[in-house]
């Protein structure tokens, strides 16, 4: 079996969640375990099917799975400053930790740590997040941008030890199992935010495409 290390390492690190899985690593780590095709990562495109078809031995697919979220191509995420209330909801919802701010400060993004996932549009409250095409040109190797996916991968590593290290200091009370009541009132939960990232991505693209027709 290939191991996850070298799987991942032909994923984007977007950590997007399009494919299914909450980031690039969940990812790989199916594939390397036969739970997923190697045709579920719409950033990665092209040079990520090539990649794992060679890698694993297998045939490359003509396409992404029919079930993955489209992919229109990179941008960076942008807070319209003036606009921002401080609720630190796109904070939270970064998975590489490239917003910053404090509760009810204004917010910003280090646009050259953005991988562009569009997680932070569906939090936002009053809707001051746009996206805007990249500064820097796609690597002529790989289907996504220049930005550093290594650097990426360290950050979201980096964020779940932090979450971690968080979630202990504020637990006091022991887990427990989840019921199968409560199972399904969560997959409703996800199903629902997904539809709202989609709704907060349709309208940041029609506000791109009214400001560039």
């Amino acid at each position: 079996m290939t191991d996850i290390e070298s799987i991942d390492q032909w994923l984007p690190q977007t950590q997007c969640t399009r494919c299914g899985y909450p980031d690039c690593r969940a990812y790989a780590a199916a594939v390397a375990g036969g739970e997923a095709g190697i045709d579920r990562c719409p950033p990665g495109g092209r040079s990520t099917l090539g990649g794992l078809a060679t890698l694993l031995g297998v045939d490359e697919p003509a396409g992404l799975a029919e079930d993955v979220e489209p992919f229109e191509g990179f941008a960076t995420a942008r807070i319209r400053e003036h606009e921002c209330i401080g609720c630190t909801k796109c904070i939270e919802a970064c998975p590489v930790d490239a917003i910053i701010g404090s509760g009810k400060k204004m917010h910003t993004v280090i646009e050259s740590d953005c991988t562009g996932c569009e997680l932070c549009l569906p939090p936002c409250p009053v809707d001051c997040i746009d996206l805007a095409t990249p500064r820097t040109p796609f690597a002529p190797s790989r289907a996504w941008p220049a930005f550093p996916a290594g650097a990426a991968a360290r950050y979201r590593a980096a964020r779940e030890r932090r979450r971690g290290r968080e979630r202990r200091n504020t637990s006091t009370t022991p887990v427990r199992k989840e019921s199968d009541h409560l199972a399904g009132a969560a997959r409703e939960v996800e199903a629902e935010i997904r539809q709202r990232v989609l709704d907060a991505v349709a309208r940041s693209r029609a506000r791109r495409r009214q400001a560039n027709p």
